[in-house]
C-alpha cells in the first residue's frame, strides 16, 4: 500500500473562502436592509402617517375641514390632559385652535398648489427663471402669513394657560423633540 492520499485541488470558486463568504452575507444583508427600509417609508408615507395625520400629514392630500374638525377635537383632549386644563380653559382653548387651524387651511391649499406649479415649470422644455422668482416670493409671503397667524394663535393660548401649564408643556415639547436638559 501507498502512504500517499489524494488531495483536491484548491476551489477556484472560492465558495470555501471565508471572507468570500462574509462579503456575500453583507452583501445579502444590506440589500435586504434597504429593501425593508424602502417599504418601512413607503408603509410610513401612505399610512396613518405621525399624529395620526393621514395620507403624508397636514400639507399632503386634501383635508376637508369635517376631517380637520375631527383630529382637532382628538388632538385638544390630549392636549387638555396633559396640562389638566379647567373647563373654563377648555371653553377658551378650542374656538382658538380651531379658528387657526380654519385660517391657514386655505393656506395650505395655496402651498400644495404652488408645489405642482414649481413642478410644471421645471419640467418644461426651457426654464422660466422669472416665473420661478414669482412663485418664490410668493411662497415666501405667504409662509409669512401662516407664521403670523400660528404665532398669533400660539399667543393667545398662552394667555388661556397658567405659567405652570405653558412650563409643562414646554418640557413636554423638549422631550418629544429630543432636546433633555
Amino acid at each position: 500500500m501507498s502512504d500517499t492520499t489524494q488531495t483536491s485541488p484548491p476551489s477556484t470558486s472560492g465558495g470555501d473562502n471565508p471572507r468570500r463568504r462574509f462579503f456575500w452575507r453583507a452583501a445579502i444583508a444590506t440589500v435586504i436592509a434597504g429593501l425593508a427600509a424602502i417599504i418601512g417609508t413607503r408603509a410610513f408615507a401612505h399610512g396613518g402617517g405621525y399624529c395620526g395625520w393621514h395620507r403624508g400629514g397636514f400639507m399632503g392630500a386634501t383635508l376637508d375641514p369635517a376631517t380637520l374638525d375631527t383630529h382637532l377635537d382628538r388632538a385638544l383632549k390630549h392636549l387638555y390632559v396633559e396640562i389638566d386644563a379647567t373647563d373654563a380653559q377648555k371653553q377658551q382653548l378650542g374656538p382658538i385652535v380651531k379658528t387657526a387651524a380654519q385660517d391657514l387651511l386655505p393656506l395650505r391649499a395655496r402651498m400644495y398648489d404652488a408645489r405642482r406649479q414649481a413642478v410644471e415649470l421645471l419640467s418644461q422644455q426651457h426654464v422660466d427663471r422669472a416665473a420661478l422668482e414669482s412663485l418664490r416670493a410668493d411662497q415666501l409671503k405667504l409662509a409669512e402669513n401662516a407664521s403670523q397667524r400660528l404665532t398669533q394663535a400660539l399667543a393667545d393660548v398662552a394667555d388661556v394657560l397658567t405659567p405652570e401649564q405653558r412650563q409643562q408643556l414646554a418640557e413636554r415639547i423638549n422631550r418629544r423633540h429630543g432636546h433633555r436638559e
